[in-house]
């Protein structure tokens, strides 16, 4: 693709590491490698504590711009604009609708103040927050720029599924307004097939591009040898540790590990732990302290450099949802499972398409959701040291089909057909 100038609107982006602001950072990374001029209007980084992290936190009530080095092309950073909203502490359904608003409403501010700087060819939104998609169109009206719409998780569906957004007539709102920016969109594209069907039906279009999440299999590969890293982290060398690695949320349906954990207690050696933050966080603390495990370990969410390390210590991973929302939201964290080689224990109906990836693969363990009996009953399976083929197979996968290089080329590919 010759060089482009290409805006981003999104509300999540680097330095966050989990999630779609990890997904959005190394994208435009990427991009920006390439020779592409990039700028980005987004937030200040607060995902997944609800809470905007140091030092941003000192200017966060207010519009400001800096940039970020590409380490492969350092004569050309990206532009960031960021821009304040409201976060709310304990975050809803409609609370995260609110958020989302603000971050659009303070967004618009900068776009219009694009609105007289030099076009750029594409804007490029990702959803959630939907309604990003709302000022790209009025930028593409405007500069007559490119419109790509990327569904990273269709928050609505999730939303009204879950029950956390009661309104039916809210609920008949958002997804008007959503079909709208869809139908607007020059390239549509999702992330799993289950959710390239849905979309399909929303926007009643025949095109959706698929744009699976990736990973960097030269950051994320297996160690051999393994010695010390379970001490690195405060276990023994002989605990087998059962991993939960990113946000806290209430979608997980996280509070299915402590209940495995109580029913396991008995089982020595056993280290059920769960890395991240996030705003369900304290309500498992409090489950812990009534069930009285002693083999639930909380840490934080761990740096950039030594998260390969982290999740090659784990004997088994869990990527845990509820019956709801498992055809989705395809899960970000099993890409970097299976990039090191991990065993993953998966939660998925049979009916989704993540079971359908991961069984037809043999990729992970297969559980049914929300359903505590299969969830501990696959534990212990992956336990069995009979399991290493799934670790081979999780890798040669991450490896072939997950390429942060081969992905993105194929989508800068879509960008570049859009006449």
């Amino acid at each position: 693709m010759a060089q482009k100038r290409i805006l981003l609107i999104g509300g999540n982006f680097y330095p966050e590491l989990t999630g779609i602001g990890k997904y959005n950072g190394e994208m435009m990374d990427w991009l920006a490698a390439q020779g592409n001029i990039c700028t980005v209007i987004t937030t200040y980084p607060y995902y997944p504590d609800w809470k905007v992290k140091t030092p941003y936190n000192k200017k966060a009530y207010w519009f400001s711009k800096d940039f970020k080095q590409i380490n492969a092309n350092p004569s050309n950073p990206i532009k960031i604009y960021r821009c304040p909203h409201f976060i709310p502490a304990n975050p809803s359904g409609l609370t995260r609708i609110l958020s989302d608003i603000s971050f659009c409403l303070s967004a618009t501010v900068m776009v219009f103040f694009l609105l007289f700087k030099k076009k750029h060819n594409y804007v490029i939104t990702v959803s959630p927050p939907f309604l990003t998609g709302i000022l790209a169109i009025v930028y593409k009206k405007f500069k007559g720029a490119k419109f790509f719409y990327h569904v990273q998780d269709l928050q609505i569906d999730a939303a009204a599924d879950l029950g956390m957004i009661k309104s039916r007539l809210l609920i008949r709102l958002l997804f008007r307004i959503e079909r709208f920016i869809m139908k607007q969109a020059d390239l549509l594209s999702s992330i799993s097939e289950g959710m390239i069907d849905r979309i399909k039906q929303k926007a009643g279009r025949e095109r959706v591009s698929f744009f699976p999440n990736w990973v960097d299999t030269t950051l994320f590969f297996p160690i051999a040898k393994k010695d010390g890293i379970k001490e690195a982290f405060g276990f023994q060398a002989t605990d087998k540790v059962i991993l939960y690695s990113g946000a806290i949320g209430e979608k997980q349906g996280l509070e299915a590990i402590l209940y495995t954990a109580d029913s396991l207690k008995n089982r020595s050696g056993l280290k059920f732990v769960i890395c991240g933050s996030g705003p369900y966080k304290k309500k498992l603390e409090d489950l812990k302290t009534n069930l009285q495990t002693q083999n639930v370990v909380f840490l934080p969410l761990q740096p950039a450099e030594k998260l390969n390390e982290f999740l090659n210590m784990a004997d088994v991973h869990l990527v845990i949802q509820k019956t709801n929302a498992s055809d989705l939201v395809m899960p970000s964290k099993l890409t970097a499972i299976l990039a090191v080689g991990g065993l993953a224990v998966i939660t998925a109906p049979v009916h989704s398409s993540l079971f359908k990836v991961v069984n037809n693969n043999q990729i992970g363990l297969l559980a049914e959701p929300e359903n505590q009996v299969a969830l501990t009953e696959a534990i212990q399976k992956a336990l069995n040291p009979e399991m290493g083929h799934i670790n081979e197979n999780a890798r040669n996968y991450a490896k072939q089909y997950l390429s942060i290089n081969e992905i993105l080329k194929k989508y800068a590919q879509d960008m570049a057909s859009i006449k």
